[in-house]
């Protein structure tokens, strides 16, 4: 659908467009000058809480999410809503105020479009992993089961809150991590799972990933959830679409191999970052009071293919 416009604005006429339509990205990025760049990016999607603030706090964290996976700083960012007309204006206001307060914690304000800042030398985009490379993630996964249970009744009220938490949590230690350790690629994860990004990364980077399933870290219940096969359809529609370019050799039942698929909501970084750095991203993250977990390498191979090991 969007592949015409390559046609009306090519690359090579604008010079300073360092990240536009050519290839799938979290932002796209114009550079203003030699040290500075604008990240730019939007994001719309349905409430996964009933509370209208958590929901309002994991948007506003979702969105900037794509200014932080290009290795930037937000700036400011844009209420983008759509209500039912029979929608309480509390529940609006505080959907609103949930989404505010997450954006100040950010130190951006909210005035427009979701943008942010980057020196251009600092640009952190997907198609740059190597061969070699460890595959550092900085969230545990499984939102959207949990979700999915909580929408059914049948999620455990500390799941939830665990989730909430999780989901709310802003990536900019994470990215800053990225950035110092000279993170070779990186992206967030959110709806179309930790396979489908993934994907996106080997296939822009012209190599394969190696995913340790023994690595990859869970939120609590998320597993007991899967096993049950409460999954959002999200999970079935991007086992559809990826699982074509996904080996696995690990022996893992059914349900762990559809848990691959679950869409997250305001999820973790996926970096991809030399070796020898692995050690200090890690203990940065800590001093932050983040999460890291190396779930895996980059190598040579078939870009875009995806080996579960």
């Amino acid at each position: 659908m969007l592949r015409p416009l390559n046609q009306i604005f090519p690359a090579a006429d604008y010079p300073d467009l360092l990240v536009g339509l050519g290839a799938p990205d979290d932002a796209a990025v114009y550079r203003l000058n030699d040290a500075q760049a604008i990240i730019t990016t939007a994001d719309f999607f349905p409430p996964v809480v009933d509370d209208p603030y958590d929901y309002g706090a994991i948007a506003a964290a979702n969105a900037l999410s794509d200014v932080y996976a290009m290795g930037g700083e937000p700036l400011f960012a844009l209420n983008l809503a759509a209500f039912p007309e029979d929608l309480p204006e509390e529940v609006m206001a505080a959907i609103l105020r949930g989404g505010a307060e997450k954006v100040r914690e950010a130190g951006a304000v909210i005035a427009g479009g979701h943008t942010g800042v980057v020196h251009p030398a600092r640009l952190i985009t997907r198609g740059g992993a190597r061969p070699g490379d460890a595959l550092v993630l900085t969230k545990p996964l499984g939102a959207g089961v949990i979700t999915t249970a909580n929408k059914n009744d049948k999620a455990d009220p500390d799941h939830v809150r665990t989730a909430v938490a999780s989901m709310s949590r802003l990536n900019r230690a994470a990215a800053r991590a990225a950035s110092n350790a000279r993170a070779h690629a990186l992206t967030d994860i959110t709806g179309y799972s930790l396979l489908g990004h993934a994907h996106e990364v080997a296939h822009l980077s012209g190599v394969r990933l190696i995913i340790d399933y023994a690595a990859l870290p869970w939120l609590p219940g998320a597993r007991g959830y899967a096993e049950a096969w409460i999954f959002p359809g999200g999970a079935t529609r991007n086992a559809d679409y990826y699982q074509k370019w996904v080996t696995v050799v690990a022996s893992i039942a059914d349900w762990e191999q559809h848990l691959l698929y679950d869409p997250q909501t305001s999820g973790g970084l996926l970096m991809a970052i030399a070796a020898e750095r692995v050690a200090a991203v890690l203990d940065e993250l800590r001093a932050a009071g983040e999460q890291g977990f190396v779930i895996g390498v980059a190598e040579a191979g078939n870009a875009g293919e995806i080996v579960i090991r």
